[in-house]
C-alpha cells in the first residue's frame, strides 16, 4: 500500500476530487494548509499599506491506495491540480506498512 500527499491550490479541490472518484478512488483526507515554496509568498496592499504573504493558502489531500494504483493516482491528481503557474503544488508518494479499520477490524487492503 501506498500513502499519496498532494499539496495543492485550493480552487483546484473539486477537480482532483472528481478525478480520484472516475478512477475508483472514494476515500480522501483534506486538510486545509499554508505554505510556500518557490513562489516566495505575494505582496498585498491594505489600508494603503503594503505587507508580505509569505504564507499562502494551499489544500493538503492524503489518500491510501494499494501499490498497483499508485500510479494512475498521481497522474490523476496531477494532470487535475495542473494550471501551469508556480505554486501548483507537489506530490510524494509513501509506503504503508499497515492499515486497520476500527469498526470492522479489517486490514491491510480489505481497510481501505
Amino acid at each position: 500500500m501506498k500513502k499519496i500527499e498532494a499539496i495543492i491550490k485550493p480552487f483546484k479541490l473539486d477537480e482532483v476530487k472528481e478525478a480520484l472518484h472516475e478512477i475508483g478512488v472514494s476515500g480522501i483526507t483534506v486538510t486545509e494548509a499554508r505554505g510556500f515554496g518557490r513562489q516566495k509568498g505575494h505582496t498585498e496592499l491594505y489600508r494603503g499599506a503594503e505587507y508580505v504573504v509569505d504564507f499562502l493558502p494551499k489544500v493538503k489531500l492524503e489518500v491510501i491506495v494499494a501499490d498497483d494504483q499508485t500510479d494512475r493516482v498521481v497522474e490523476a491528481v496531477a494532470a487535475a491540480a495542473q494550471t501551469g503557474r508556480i505554486g501548483d503544488g507537489k506530490i510524494f508518494v509513501y509506503p504503508v506498512e499497515r492499515a486497520l479499520r476500527i469498526r470492522t477490524g479489517e486490514t491491510d487492503e480489505d481497510a481501505i
